[in-house]
């Protein structure tokens, strides 16, 4: 259907038609809503008429629009209006690396600066599934100031989708063809010509590009490899010219890439770098065992030959192209390029108007050319699936970001041993840049529940309510450190900033200062000094460093074993930076949480304390070594008016970790009694984080002192909701149903707290036993806790909730004494415990609180 200027489809306003041809029209048309130029593909009526074609249509149209990179281009949506079926897609002003290699006659260096980011944004496309399978000069488009973008994942497939493939043609002065698996290609004049438009089984490619496996139509041997080989193609290309298997006849060509090996780069272009003749060689290795396994390599490679290039001078200018003519011709406002093909003959058409453009145009010459397969749906995809939009660089956004997600950090090497590492930088450029002024940055234990998940950036922000999304790849290879990162804005999902890093493991810590200084340019943030956040990041040696990122990761699993482990590397770090104020904060956050849990008060406090004071003599601005000194002084020192400084302190050093705020909401409200101050942080700490179990548990803990039993059941059911394996949500929702004394129904979830192997769980349940009058099975919990205690540390706490329950004051005061001796945490409960309500009337309780430190 023609279409005029001014007309609508639903929120897209023609301006004008910039090309057509068999699968169908584009236009360049206004989006009136967002105000920016859009290239529409108006599908043809038989194609959205075929559900099935459709559905197949739609679903890789997904996959190519779920990319998100600045170097690859954008598909804005897939719509349809008045019966009219059409994909909105970038409007990209730029031409083709191919007329930059033929035409322009670029210079080598800035080719291969173009192959370089085409590079990056294929490992983006990699790292999510996808596969383009159709790389050629023609689907790299470069725009007018520079930036090279990745065209037409028409082919696309998801790695894990080995179902149907489709035919399309393709190319401008190149064939593209379909055939079935396993051809014998050489014998054959011609490959097999499938009179299907959607065979299953077919497998696709450009011929002058295709990878071996597709050239012998191994459908299953299809992966990341394939496109690397036809980078190799590329990159033989932007040096000499030429192609690397480029025979008399589309068979001979198809021969020469199975069985023949490509020809040297110096023999075509005496100039050209030995070191891009390696690195072409390995991408064209025949056998994808031996090419790189990963696009990331590549790009990796071509930067710091692009380095050696500037620094040594070399001249780089490609050798022209034999065989060919060049002519110029005007057409309309844009100049033309005509190219003939030394194989065919036939013109191949480039312009300088946008991709669109060039995608109709090409269109509409391939009725000239040799077609083996109609291709009908999947050119339509070709034409519609032009890329993915994420600029590198700031938006002209009026509105600055001030609240970011640093999500965790992958480990690419998908090796446990350096889990540490990504872990470990995720979790200190998080630290980083909370120092940013006016800038939220979400706190560790909210983001890290996103681990492993691959949720989008949206969907994060929707969830965190924040406003950017900073994603990161860790890879190591024996000293050597890759970290890619990029900057989402979330409400757009289109990248502000990426960067890939190239270090020694040694300069990972320095990283990170380069990681937040170039995030706080990005987000046009006033920053103090000169926009790089001020740090007091000691410099320390890699070993030293190394052995803290591991204490962290080993004291975040939260278990006895990797706290003894955590311990372990807080002191080799120790060991070799003896002032190491971070692995001093690292050992009193371990200490204070194996107290009354692993290890005697008595024993973990003293250390914890000496660690915590030591780290903040050298360092006062760590607020996880400020949150350790408050809860030493809360649970072992009973000096609560210095725990709440210590509290505050750390909340001002750092106002959005929401742990924090919860621990300081259960302080005020078990020890102080504090109640609305209490209930007000809790609610603070929830507004940071509604998705955490930990924050929801430390908050209906709140609510259970404050004696509002179905406001901590409340808190217990939305743990569920997040995580149904949670078992604290049982805890509270058993002291909710004691206090109010539905006893058996308290029976039922606390007993689906224990554990038998530590003990957990099992004084609350014998309390609970007391209280209902089941004495025999409190005192069966009773004797199962006192075995226990001959093995492991168990609190005097836990026999005196038992005892409680069953009546028995006696031997209730006895423990608590005992606790009182030992420096039991849950005395400093005793002014709000619902469990000890039983005991509050005796003069020794009265007495007990005095002692540990209540005013009276």
């Amino acid at each position: 259907m023609a279409l005029t200027p001014g007309e609508k489809l639903g929120r897209y306003e023609i301006r004008s038609k910039i090309g057509e041809g068999g699968m169908g029209e584009v236009y360049l048309a206004q989006d009136t809503k967002l105000d920016r130029k859009v290239a529409l593909k108006i599908l043809p009526a038989d194609l959205a008429a075929n559900q099935d074609r459709m559905r197949r249509f739609v679903q890789e149209a997904k996959a190519a629009a779920a990319l998100n990179h600045p170097n690859i281009a954008t598909i804005h949506e897939i719509g349809e209006s008045d019966g009219v079926n059409f994909i909105a897609m970038e409007f990209i002003d730029g031409v083709t690396l191919r007329e930059k290699i033929h035409q322009e006659r670029t210079e080598l260096r800035k080719l291969l600066r173009f192959l370089q980011h085409a590079a990056e944004g294929l490992a983006k496309a990699h790292a999510a599934g996808v596969v383009h399978r159709d790389l050629k000069p023609d689907n790299i488009m470069i725009t007018r100031d520079g930036h090279a973008k990745v065209l037409d994942f028409g082919l696309a497939k998801l790695v894990e989708g080995q179902g149907e493939r489709e035919t399309r043609r393709g190319g401008d002065e190149d064939l593209t063809v379909a055939f079935s698996p396993n051809l014998p290609v050489a014998p054959s004049p011609l490959p097999h010509v499938s009179p299907s438009v959607t065979s299953p089984g077919m497998i696709m490619g450009t011929v002058g590009y295709m990878s071996p496996e597709q050239a012998q139509g191994k459908t299953n041997e299809i992966d990341q490899r394939s496109d690397i080989f036809s980078f190799g193609c590329l990159l033989f290309e932007a040096a000499t010219g030429q192609k690397p298997f480029a025979g008399d006849s589309v068979v001979k060509s198809l021969h020469m890439v199975i069985y023949e090996p490509a020809p040297q780069i110096t023999d075509l272009n005496p100039s050209a770098p030995p070191e891009l003749q390696r690195i072409v060689r390995r991408c064209l290795v025949k056998d994808p065992d031996e090419r790189y396994q990963s696009i990331k390599e590549v790009a990796i490679e071509l930067k710091e030959l692009r380095r050696e290039l500037q620094g040594a001078g070399i001249d780089t200018a490609v050798t022209p192209p034999t065989g060919s003519e060049t002519t110029k011709s005007t057409v309309g406002e844009g100049t033309r390029s005509q190219s003939l093909s030394p194989t065919t003959g036939t013109p191949s058409l480039s312009t300088k108007a946008s991709s669109a453009e060039y995608v109709a145009t090409g269109i509409k010459r391939h009725k000239l050319a040799i077609t083996l397969v109609a291709g009908l749906v999947l050119l339509a995809v070709a034409a519609g699936i032009i890329g993915i939009n994420a600029y590198l660089r700031a938006r002209n956004t009026e509105v600055a970001i001030k609240s970011i997600a640093v999500m965790p950090f992958v480990n690419d090497n998908g090796n446990a041993d350096v889990e540490y590492l990504s872990d470990g930088m995720t979790e200190t450029l998080i630290g980083s840049l909370s120092q940013l002024p006016n800038l939220s940055v979400k706190a560790r234990s909210t983001v890290f529940r996103y681990k492993g998940k691959g949720t989008d950036a949206k969907t994060i922000g929707k969830e965190l309510n924040v406003q950017a999304v900073l994603n990161g790849h860790v890879m190591q290879r024996s000293d050597q450190l890759t970290l890619s990162v990029e900057l989402v804005e979330v409400a757009t999902e289109n990248v502000i900033w990426s960067q890939q890093y190239n270090r020694r493991l040694s300069d990972a810590q320095a990283v990170q200062g380069e990681i937040a200084q170039e995030v706080s340019a990005k987000l046009r943030l006033k920053l103090a000094g000169e926009g790089a956040p001020e740090t007091k990041n000691q410099k320390v040696s890699p070993e030293a460093y190394q052995a803290c990122l591991k204490g962290r990761y080993y004291y975040n699993q939260d278990t006895e074993e990797s706290l003894n482990k955590a311990i372990e590397e807080f002191n080799q770090a120790l060991g070799l930076e003896p002032n190491y104020a971070q692995a001093f904060a690292g050992l009193a956050s371990v200490y204070t949480e194996m107290s009354s849990v692993y290890l005697p008060p008595s024993e973990a406090m003293p250390k914890a304390k000496q660690a915590a004071l030591k780290a903040l003599a050298l360092d006062g601005s760590l607020a996880y070594a400020h949150r350790a000194l408050a809860e030493i002084h809360w649970w072992s020192d009973w000096d609560f008016p210095a725990a709440e400084q210590e509290f505050k302190r750390a909340i001002e050093l750092d106002p959005n970790e929401p742990n924090t705020l919860t621990l300081y909401a259960v302080f005020l409200a078990r020890t102080l009694g504090r109640f609305d101050e209490a209930i007000a942080m809790a609610n603070r700490a929830l507004q940071l984080d509604s998705l955490s179990v930990d924050v929801h548990y430390h908050v209906a803990g709140v609510f259970y002192s404050a004696r509002q039993p179905d406001r901590a059941a409340e808190e217990a059911n939305k743990m569920h909701e997040l995580d149904r394996n949670s078992f604290l949500a049982h805890r509270y929702l058993g002291l909710a149903y004691l206090f109010k004394g539905q006893n058996e129904q308290a029976i039922a979830e606390l007993q689906k707290t224990v554990d038998p192997q530590s003990g957990f769980g099992l004084d609350l349940l014998g309390c609970a036993y007391g209280i209902a009058g089941r004495k025999s099975e409190a005192l069966k919990t009773l004797a199962e806790l006192q075995a226990l205690a001959g093995r492991k540390y168990i609190p005097p706490h836990s026999f005196a909730y038992i005892y409680a329950g069953l009546g028995d004051k006696e031997r209730a005061f006895e423990w608590l004494e005992k606790g009182y001796t030992e420096r039991d945490d849950t005395l400093t409960r005793l002014k709000t415990e619902p469990l000890f309500d039983s005991l509050r009337s005796d003069p020794r309780y009265t007495d007990l609180m005095r002692r540990v430190g209540f005013p009276q």
